[in-house]
């Protein structure tokens, strides 16, 4: 009577297992397209597009090369920041390993101000915004016109 317990238990867990398996290994591939910690991202490269831009006037988006040390691609959002404020934003961005290329509409509403305006970038990583490493700053000043052209720009992205 024993035996019968035992085979009739371990045709019940079987079961189970072979019915669950896949929709736990869904939800984790699901999860797995999110960027995460482990991934390390670094901004290369931050410009406006036009570059220059006249006191007043609207720049069209931001052009950020990012490189991804990560084994896979994975989805993220990607803002960029002026102190508090959010001058740019793309969601569900998908990374892929190596360097990208990424286009951000500038919100509509920021206008160039001040004396300097300095820029950062952040991405979702995990559910939080964390901010991205980066060599050097990345800010724009005025002369005559708003720029964020530095001396070793060359070429790089079309403007």
């Amino acid at each position: 009577m024993a035996w019968i317990k035992a085979a009739f238990l371990t045709g019940l867990l079987s079961t189970l297992m072979m019915n669950l398996a896949p929709e736990a290994m869904a939800a984790d591939r699901g999860r797995g397209d999110n960027c995460r910690r482990g991934d390390r991202l670094q901004i290369q490269d931050l410009d406006m597009s036009p570059d220059p831009v006249v006191e007043g006037q609207h720049a069209r988006a931001w052009k950020v090369r990012m490189n991804f040390e990560g084994r896979r691609e994975c989805e993220t959002e990607i803002y960029v920041r002026e102190g508090k404020n959010v001058v740019g934003h793309v969601r569900n961005y998908r990374l892929r390993a190596g360097v990208n290329e990424i286009e951000i509409p500038t919100a509509e509403t920021f206008r160039f101000k001040g004396r300097e305006s300095c820029l950062n970038v952040q991405a979702d990583v995990e559910g939080t915004r964390q901010q991205i490493d980066t060599a050097r700053k990345f800010c724009a000043r005025p002369r005559t016109v708003w720029s964020m052209r530095e001396p070793e720009d060359r070429g790089g992205f079309k403007r």
